[in-house]
């Protein structure tokens, strides 16, 4: 019998890491971000559908988060699900991503955030049927990542 992978479960991030020089209040947070990074990082907003810089990207490298740099996913694990926000199957590493329980729009999701600076990046969602090796389509938003090509990372 073949179990249906599910989604992480929320409030399950694991680990924790170096504190960098991060906005310890909402003023430093404003000052740092854009107004739309701010609306999505910061107070969980979603960027529309096939406009953001990553959605169709196959440039090889690692999707940082864009508030703090914390590297969250490898293109490798990046894949074209047509929904308009960049897809992928799994983070770089379970404890670089934190999982929160959302019941918002009338509907049960798990939210994924940066586990650094708990910047909303998206949500995960499991059972959807495409052919990767986990079954979960992490949808990401655009403007809550920064990519660092291949050629730039840093050894």
């Amino acid at each position: 019998m073949t179990s249906t992978p599910s989604a992480p479960s929320p409030d399950s991030s694991a680990g924790s890491h170096e504190p960098l020089a991060l906005p310890l209040d909402d003023a430093d947070w404003r000052r740092q971000l854009t107004p739309d990074e701010y609306r999505v990082l910061r107070q969980a907003g979603t960027e529309a559908p096939f406009t953001g810089e990553y959605w169709d990207a196959t440039t090889e490298g690692v999707y940082c988060c864009r508030a703090c740099g914390l590297e969250l996913f490898r293109s490798h694990a990046k894949f074209n699900a047509h929904c308009g926000w960049p897809s992928f199957f799994a983070p770089l590493a379970e404890d670089r991503v934190e999982y929160i329980k959302d019941v918002s729009l009338g509907m049960e999701r798990v939210e994924v955030r940066c586990s650094r600076c708990h910047s909303h990046m998206g949500h995960v969602f499991a059972g959807e049927g495409y052919e990767t090796p986990t079954d979960l389509r992490y949808c990401i938003n655009s403007i809550s990542l920064r990519l660092v090509e291949h050629g730039d990372a840093q050894e």
